[in-house]
């Protein structure tokens, strides 16, 4: 296979942070919504428009790194889905 080379442009390298997601979809693609959640607002800061066969490729892609995370760092705690990230969570 080709390798691929990847651009990062200087406007994207910051990223947005994210502490929820709205995952929605139609027979075409997914759409996922990146939300930063400050009560008492709630900010869409980025949109992800995926087909379903990229999508199932991105959950599958997570779930790897997520094995990875945990068997370097160890497991990751879950919460509620009523609870807001940790206080101390980093803003990137």
């Amino acid at each position: 296979m080709k390798q691929l080379q990847v651009q990062l442009p200087p406007e994207i390298q910051r990223g947005v942070y994210a502490n929820q997601f709205i995952v929605s979809h139609t027979r075409e693609e997914f759409v996922v919504d990146c939300v930063f959640n400050s009560a008492p607002a709630a900010v869409v800061n980025a949109r992800v428009i995926v087909s379903p066969h990229n999508a199932r490729q991105l959950m599958r892609t997570l779930a790897e790194n997520i094995r990875h995370y945990e068997s370097r760092f160890g497991y990751i705690a879950e919460y509620d889905a009523e609870e807001q990230a940790p206080k101390d969570t980093p803003l990137m």
